[in-house]
């Protein structure tokens, strides 16, 4: 069974229509890249997986995962950026979603999660650092093993590199790509930088207008498709990755 399907799935705000007839199976141990221009309901589709937006009509059948057990890095905002914590609360605070917001005790299981996940993400040198002080990447990296305190199932990742610079771009694909190959984590990303992206996916979704599916299927295919030719540009991030051999 898929660990995520969805069937027919139709989202919208109010009358306009973000994700239409949208039919996917999302397997274990997938790495999802889901692509498209500005305005075609990639990050609303986020949205509804996380169970944020409520079908307009379709659904979304979960398989071996639960609402609870997904990790999820938004978009951040310049007021996130400037958030006034320790890298280690922010990590930490992952794992509220196990316990309920009204529920902030955490655990020694939840201590030694959140300490794993920062050594996953090179990042324990900086437990004490306050997150607003660090470096583009390096809050990346503090978010992404926020995200892991959620999950060892099934990662949503949304322009996780909108802002850095090529070098963190490609330790944060580097890592990511760690995590799908290595931890076994079921990769979602929406991506503007698709060249980038499809060096690790092994599967393409490809929105257009209104939410329409223009492509969904294996990356391989994608690459050879008539869809993706003015999608695939190289670029300074892609040029300085090499087969990602950096972490």
């Amino acid at each position: 069974m898929p660990l995520v399907s969805c069937k027919n799935l139709t989202l919208s705000y109010e009358s306009e229509v973000a994700v239409q007839h949208l039919c996917i199976d999302i397997e274990s141990g997938d790495y999802l890249c889901v692509v498209g221009e500005n305005g075609t309901g990639k990050s609303t589709l986020i949205k509804g997986i996380l169970g944020l937006m409520r079908p307009k009509s379709g659904e979304i059948v979960y398989g071996d995962v639960n609402r609870k057990e997904i990790g999820y890095l938004p978009q951040q905002s310049a007021i996130q950026r400037d958030f006034p914590a320790s890298v280690w609360e922010v990590v930490l605070s992952g794992c509220i979603g196990k316990h309920g917001i009204f529920n902030v005790t955490y655990s020694k299981e939840d201590k030694e999660r959140a300490s794993k996940n920062m050594k996953i993400m090179g990042i324990s040198d900086l437990k004490k650092r306050s997150y607003r002080e660090l470096s583009g990447g390096q809050q990346q990296r503090v978010l992404l093993a926020r995200a892991l305190c959620a999950t060892t199932k099934l990662l949503l990742l949304d322009e996780p590199v909108t802002g850095l610079d090529p070098l963190a771009t490609a330790e944060l694909y580097s890592l990511i790509k760690k995590l799908n190959r290595e931890e076994n984590i079921t990769v979602v990303m929406v991506s503007h930088d698709v060249s980038c992206a499809l060096h690790d996916s092994n599967k393409v979704l490809h929105m257009g207008s209104n939410g329409a599916v223009l492509f969904f299927g294996e990356s391989d295919e994608y690459r050879e498709s008539s869809i993706s030719a003015r999608f695939l540009r190289c670029d300074c991030a892609c040029h300085g990755r090499g087969e990602h051999n950096h972490v």
